[in-house]
């Protein structure tokens, strides 16, 4: 007899609570090997392929592509085992066959997923028996004529069903609230929503946060704070027409979520907690690009003007090590780091996101070089692992290729400073005591005002810009 089970959107580390689904790589029916891939979803990190514990035929499918669900949410139900005609679930898959219902709940699996994931992953396949729901015989369809059209939480009208119109009547109050998130329940709770009286639009009727967030902006249009149980519902359930609204023609409105919206909690938070300061110098670049123009002359791979500047930020920091660091509110300390996990920002088609370079003090211009070019081509193409986004210690901001001079950057939280470089471009300048056409670079420092003062941050950016005009300041440190 097979046996079903529901594998849920597991904990991919790093904190995250959710994920969105960007696109399904199986289909109800499809024959599933242990750790196969099954989904790809985007996090507030990077894009992951979510592997399946189990081996068997794919029964069901929760979410469409675009849809965002919180950790475990269902994703699919996975059939394993031999079902009633002695094939197996899935000959294709490695698990073996279920044993009979009464060895199931004793005996040991020997074969489970090789998985690292975070919440799943095991040696062992789960002990838990799990009852298979009984198939229910459909209702017979009521005519267009007893059945009323509700709004769904896209704002298409659908048909409501038998359900919903149980989800009407006194008595759907006693039953349980179809949520699974505590910040859907937050969210409703401190809007004055009752969830009672609400049908969502997720999975099995699973109330969304985008169902809140309609039927908050449907309570609006009527001047009501919000939906209360001894309310009617609009926009949702009720058998009333929404409330007309104000004209939002030409209005886009973007959902803060993903990259997009992990950029905006980041540097909400840095901007609250951090009291920064920036201090900025003009700095003769000419000897830096004749250097790099040297080295390359020279053979071997070509040396990147960030790499360079990514090896004088390591021997600034060597010298002014508490701007590698970060501040411990809870505990009112400065946590200072000996090893550099350098970060440079790098502007992608999802959204700004920061890379880290590991031991950039131990790496050679050479070397980092190379790590430049592979993080940046990861960033492209969403292929950045969470390990790759976190860790960073100071963060290397080239806005330079944007085509601006300047610019006074929000400090990567919980980072304590950035270096800021512009663009290299010619410009007048005194050079030994004579007007001449060189080339120029504003170098900015934004830096946690908590771990040191003025002088500090001051020195700092005044020996960065030292070695850029002359390199071989460098030589001491190397």
């Amino acid at each position: 007899m097979a046996q079903v089970l529901e594998f849920k959107l597991p904990d991919l580390g790093e904190g995250l609570t959710e994920a969105e689904i960007v696109r399904w790589l199986v289909e109800v029916g499809d024959v599933v090997a242990v750790d196969q891939p099954v989904v790809e979803v985007e996090t507030a990190k990077a894009m992951v392929d979510v592997p399946c514990p189990y081996g068997g035929v794919v029964t069901a499918r929760f979410g469409a592509e675009g849809t965002e669900l919180p950790v475990g949410a269902p994703l699919l139900t996975v059939a394993v085992g031999e079902p009633a005609d002695g094939r197996p679930a899935g000959d294709a898959s490695p698990a073996k066959p279920a044993e009979s219902e009464d060895a199931r709940g004793t005996a040991p699996a020997t074969e489970g997923s090789g998985n690292v994931l975070v919440g799943y992953g095991t040696a062992k396949a789960p002990a838990r028996r799990r009852r298979v729901r009984p198939p229910q015989t459909p209702p017979a369809a009521p005519t267009a004529s007893t059945v009323p059209s509700v709004p769904a939480a896209n704002g298409r009208s659908r048909t409501a069903g038998p359900a919903a119109e149980r989800a009407r009547t006194p008595g759907a109050v006693d039953g349980p609230v179809p949520v699974i998130s505590p910040l859907v329940r937050r969210l409703a709770r401190q809007n004055g929503l009752d969830l009672r009286e609400m049908t969502g639009s997720g999975p099995e009727g699973l109330i969304l946060r985008a169902d809140v967030e309609y039927a908050l902006r449907a309570a609006a249009a009527q001047g009501r704070p919000g939906t209360t149980a001894g309310e009617p519902r609009t926009g949702r359930a009720g058998a009333g027409a929404p409330a007309p609204v104000a004209d939002t023609s030409g209005v886009t409105r973007v959902p803060l979520k993903g990259i997009r919206g992990a950029v905006a909690d980041k540097l909400s938070r840095s901007r609250t907690e951090i009291p920064d300061a920036t201090c900025w110098v003009d700095a003769d670049a000419t000897e830096l690009m004749r250097t790099r123009a040297a080295m390359n002359a020279a053979g071997g791979p070509r040396i990147s003007v960030i790499a360079l500047l990514a090896r004088v930020c390591t021997a600034a920091l060597a010298r002014f090590p508490e701007l590698n660091s970060s501040v411990d509110t809870e505990a009112r300390e400065i946590v200072r780091y000996g090893d550099v996990h350098l970060g440079f920002a790098a502007q992608t088609d999802r959204g700004l996101v920061v890379p880290v370079v590991r031991d950039a003090h131990t790496r050679s211009a050479e070397s980092l070089t190379a790590e430049f070019a592979r993080l940046t081509e990861a960033a492209r193409t969403g292929t950045l692992t969470p390990a790759e986004l976190t860790g960073g210690t100071f963060t290397l901001n080239n806005y330079g290729v944007f085509g601006v001079d300047g610019s006074t950057p929000i400090i990567n939280h919980p980072e304590a400073a950035m270096l800021g470089v512009g663009r290299i471009v010619p410009k007048p300048w005194v050079h030994e005591g004579e007007l001449a056409v060189r080339q120029v670079v504003q170098l900015s420092l934004t830096f946690d005002h908590r771990v040191c003062d003025g002088g500090t941050a001051g020195g700092f950016l005044r020996y960065v810009a030292d070695c850029v005009e002359q390199p071989a300041v460098l030589l001491r440190t190397l």
